[in-house]
């Protein structure tokens, strides 16, 4: 497997090595309470694991996909410093139907442009080396930025379940994004 190593203007997008490990487990799990946390997905608890667990469950999760040839996560990285990650995974991988997920977990890098810059890296990454026709990105109506970064690399609101994310005392919405392969390229002949 070789590495990944896309650069962006302001970001990097880079596999994850062994080294990292350890920064990794302490963004992810080193804080009870995370700011970053408040936007992925508050409605489930964030469950505290010990770096052992963590490197256990890495082994067994492996960010590598074999059978695609590509990596499942990728860091992201603004001056040799990372700052996020982002991931892809199955909804039901024999229909093709992925989603993509991202956190930046260094509140001073949000609202920087970095998170539509990695998440335009990743879709190219994505198209480039997987047969798919299509990238997805799930969120919640409460998270107006991802929705907000969704739209502005070129997704489109696929779908909207109303009122089925309870937290902190309110209904949100769950929120389909996705974009189209034919739409992906489209943008980019556009903006080259």
């Amino acid at each position: 497997m070789d590495d990944v190593w896309i650069k962006g203007r302001n970001v990097v997008l880079r596999n994850v090595k062994k080294d990292d490990l350890k920064l990794l487990w302490s963004l992810k799990y080193g804080e009870e309470n995370p700011e970053w946390k408040k936007w992925d997905a508050p409605y489930y608890p964030h469950e505290l694991i010990d770096f052992n667990t963590y490197i256990d469950k890495e082994e067994k999760h492996r960010n590598y996909d074999e059978k695609m040839g590509v990596y499942s996560e990728l860091i992201m990285e603004k001056d040799h410093q990372i700052i996020g990650s982002i991931v892809y995974y199955w909804e039901h991988e024999p229909s093709r139907w992925l989603e993509i997920g991202i956190i930046i977990f260094e509140t001073n890098y949000w609202n920087g442009g970095y998170g539509t810059e990695a998440i335009k890296l990743f879709i190219t990454y994505l198209f480039e080396n997987i047969e798919i026709e299509r990238v997805g990105l799930t969120t919640w109506s409460g998270n107006e930025r991802m929705m907000a970064v969704a739209l502005k690399v070129g997704m489109q609101l696929e779908g909207r379940m109303r009122k089925c994310r309870y937290f902190d005392g309110y209904y949100y919405d769950s929120i389909r994004m996705g974009i189209l392969r034919e739409e992906w390229e489209s943008l980019q002949k556009i903006n080259n």
